[in-house]
């Protein structure tokens, strides 16, 4: 016995299929062992390290953030658009929830679809139309802290 499968059949199960990779590409999990979380929701605190600490913990030095640049630490981005200032902001595209990858020529890049943002985090180029979300952070001595 045949059974017939539409094309159409075919091709959403093929995209089913593609946006749970993606999904899970894109989800930020560790090599801890601990649950990359769905669809970019926060994930509870858990015993194994974390990619980005909690508050009060170090991200970087203050060195280590270039002006007129930033770095990506985990899910954060540190960026110092001017000497001095400090700003933080969630490494989460606020297109379709990719990881941003690279901050270069002033601008936090997202590998996914081509969103650009500025040093402080507004939508430089599409089709990203949100800004990233702040994240609060503190220069306390030569670290920047996570509050």
């Amino acid at each position: 016995m045949s059974v017939e499968v539409s094309r159409k059949a075919v091709l959403a199960g093929a995209g089913a299929g593609l946006a749970a990779i993606a999904v899970a590409a894109c989800s930020g999990g560790s090599d801890s062992g601990g649950n990359a979380s769905e669809a970019g929701e926060p994930q509870a605190p858990s015993d194994a390290p974390s990619s980005a600490p909690p508050g009060g913990d170090a991200l970087a030095t203050t060195a280590e953030v270039p002006v007129g640049s930033g770095v990506i630490v985990g899910e954060v981005v540190l960026t110092q658009p001017e000497a001095g200032q400090f700003k933080g902001f969630s490494a989460v595209c606020t297109h379709s929830g990719c990881l941003l990858n690279e901050v270069a020529d002033g601008t936090i890049n997202c590998p996914c679809h081509g969103s650009r943002f500025s040093l402080d985090g507004d939508v430089v180029n599409g089709p990203a139309k949100r800004p990233l979300e702040p994240v609060a952070v503190q220069v306390q001595g030569d670290s920047i802290v996570a509050g």
